[in-house]
């Protein structure tokens, strides 16, 4: 279905004859046939609307571009930026339920939205988490195990901070980084200097930042919980995650860790996401050190890329546990039924060439998700191939040769 786009300040969208309406209150179900927005309009909107259509809901989507991934598949899409206040009205206004699909939304134009229609998961968790100052600080203050870290609001800040921590200093900017966007190492190339901080504090714009001493990991996991407004947790099984330059390249559920550190991994998903009073999802991100220890990185309340692989491993994918969440609907069960792997096409793939899908698609179990992204960029997720397999290995080692294949 083509989608109508909306720039802000425009005609006001038509009006739905919703099933349930808004003003049942924070604790209503929104039946199929409800109208569900979502903030933000990128591959993780277009697949949770995707499953939002499956179960019968109509979709409205916010999103700076008016061609974003979602607009080929939600009904509406209202064009504006993230802090746009005004456009974030337009996209609750007759909505049943609003969700997000991407954190950094401005902390006002989710009050704006949350005055309108049930905001899940709602105004206080993001404004912690899209912080990475306050979200650290978060975790720290409620228990949660962590990496060394300190907070620099200046430059001389930063120096004591990378003195305090060691010679190997990751820094991240607080605000909008990911994907190894906003950040950048200090010392790993031989001792720190005054020189190197400066020219770190300068390429991340001279804004307040977390600094994190670098740890010795054996690898990375992350765990997603969902919450729903009745109070409602279930955790998927941890999913194993390598990186690339940052970025995610591969993930395979199961993570194949041991039964003790799976339940130690869940444990803590549900302790942040009740913590935060946070109604749908979280992703929670950990590293296993060298040592054995398993310590918290960063939250996404959202869905996540290491989790697009429940598609096809889980009985209910994290896009639809999203639906259920936002519209109170029991949660869906997360077991897994058949071990799953994705690995992420990156823009700098087109850059080679035209991809090879078929081969990739001739290996048993594999499938294409492309996002329908207009332009591809180096470093830029086109989109992803999935696989399932007797085991894990299986799996990984299916969607490895597909993706070798393009």
């Amino acid at each position: 279905m083509s989608a109508a786009a909306f720039e802000a300040g425009g005609q006001e969208p038509a009006g739905r004859d919703a099933l349930v309406s808004a003003g049942q209150g924070s604790l209503g179900v929104v039946e199929p046939g409800g109208l569900l927005a979502i903030l933000g309009g990128g591959q993780l909107g277009r697949m949770t609307a995707m499953a939002a259509r499956t179960m019968g809901y109509r979709v409205r989507a916010m999103d700076p571009e008016a061609a974003c991934p979602a607009s080929f598949v939600v009904d509406e899409v209202i064009v504006g930026k993230w802090d746009d206040i005004e456009a974030a009205k337009r996209l609750a206004t007759g909505a049943d339920a609003v969700t997000i699909e991407i954190e950094q939304i401005g902390v006002e134009a989710l009050k704006a939205v949350a005055e309108i229609a049930p905001l899940r998961p709602g105004v206080e968790p993001i404004r912690i988490i899209q912080d990475k100052i306050l979200q650290k600080e978060w975790l720290a203050a409620n228990g949660i195990p962590v990496g060394q870290f300190q907070v620099a609001r200046d430059e001389q800040e930063l120096g004591v901070a990378v003195e305090a921590l060691g010679e190997r200093v990751f820094v991240k900017t607080a605000r909008g980084g990911y994907d190894g966007r906003g950040q950048v190492r200090i010392g790993f190339s031989g001792p720190s200097s005054e020189g190197e901080i400066s020219a770190a504090w300068e390429s991340l714009g001279k804004r307040p930042v977390v600094a994190e001493q670098a740890l010795e990991l054996d690898f990375e996991i992350s765990v997603m919980a969902a919450r729903s407004p009745s109070g409602e947790v279930r955790c998927y099984p941890a999913a194993r995650n390598h990186h690339e330059q940052q970025i995610l390249a591969w993930s395979v559920l199961p993570a194949g860790i041991s039964a003790e550190m799976e339940m130690q991994a869940q444990a803590l998903a549900k302790q942040i996401i009740s913590g935060l009073s946070l109604e749908g999802l979280v992703c929670v991100e950990m590293f296993v050190t060298k040592g054995g220890e398993l310590l918290v990185n960063e939250l996404a309340p959202r869905p996540h890329n290491s989790y697009h692989q429940s598609e096809r491993a889980c009985a209910t994918s994290q896009f639809e546990q999203l639906v259920r969440t936002s519209c109170n609907l029991p949660l869906g069960e997360t077991e897994i039924l058949t071990p799953a792997a994705i690995v992420n096409l990156l823009g700098d793939l087109w850059m080679a060439g035209k991809p090879d899908f078929a081969a990739a698609l001739a290996v048993p179990g594999v499938r294409l998700h492309l996002y329908e992204k207009r332009e591809a960029r180096p470093g830029r997720k086109m989109g992803h191939l999935s696989a399932t397999g007797a085991t894990a290995e299986e799996a990984l080692s299916r969607v490895l040769e597909a993706k070798a294949r393009l």
